[in-house]
């Protein structure tokens, strides 16, 4: 059962907060400290986009990206990334990354999607805007893992429906809840990953700090990890 921190874009443009984040979600127990790696100009809207000026400032370079991934070498955590365009793809493979995140707005995007699959390597990908009944085909040799994701932030519980998920279909969940029980329901259901976003500090600026886990709960998510590992 694996444990991904998301601090996607929570370090605020701040590599010394991205270090601290890297640290903390080690420390806390997560096995994957994943970021965002994208063109914020060509990804995200500036017209209606309050956080548009944000998003710019959380654009992580080629430079950023080396250090991140030998910040996590040097934790002992797996440094993971969502990709967005083709070229950073490059980048990742540049910096050594172990396999790929596609997000729920990127499952269409075809070129992407080829771009991972050529490296060879495991993708991971959520599903929270895909609403057909059968999964979308990935020819990648490296394998594929679907995330269950309801794209809504943040989500209630009474919007999961894990009545209906089946966690042998699903590799994990990709949880936009608030709180850790929605992700150890999941664990306790048959999930073998949770994605979360983490944050040091949920009032922070931002559009995920208040929806994020802090390291107090994802320390309790991995205890109950543990303890379920070994109950079962």
């Amino acid at each position: 059962m694996e444990i991904i921190a998301e601090i996607g874009q929570n370090h605020n443009g701040d590599m010394e907060l991205a270090r601290r984040l890297i640290t903390e979600a080690k420390a806390a127990g997560a096995g994957v400290a994943k970021f965002q790696v994208y063109s914020a100009r060509d990804l995200f809207p500036k017209e209606g986009n309050e956080w548009f000026e944000y998003n710019c400032k959380t654009e992580l370079s080629r430079a950023d990206l080396e250090t991140l991934a030998r910040e996590c070498h040097d934790h002992g955590i797996e440094f993971m990334a969502s990709v967005f365009d083709v070229e950073r793809v490059g980048w990742l493979e540049a910096v050594g990354a172990r396999r790929y995140k596609i997000a729920s707005r990127s499952v269409r995007d075809r070129a992407l999607i080829e771009a991972v699959a050529a490296t060879g390597k495991p993708v991971i990908v959520s599903l929270g805007m895909w609403n057909e009944p059968s999964f979308p085909k990935f020819d990648a040799p490296g394998g594929v893992g679907y995330l269950y994701c309801v794209s809504k932030y943040p989500t209630d519980l009474a919007d999961l429906n894990f009545a209906a998920v089946d966690f042998e279909r699903y590799l994990g969940f990709s949880d936009h809840t608030v709180g850790v029980d929605a992700a150890m329901i999941a664990l306790s259901r048959g999930a073998r990953v949770i994605e979360k976003h983490f944050t040091l500090d949920k009032q922070m600026y931002g559009p995920d700090h208040s929806g994020s886990m802090t390291p107090s709960e994802l320390a309790a998510l991995s205890r109950f990890r543990d303890k379920l590992r070994a109950a079962l």
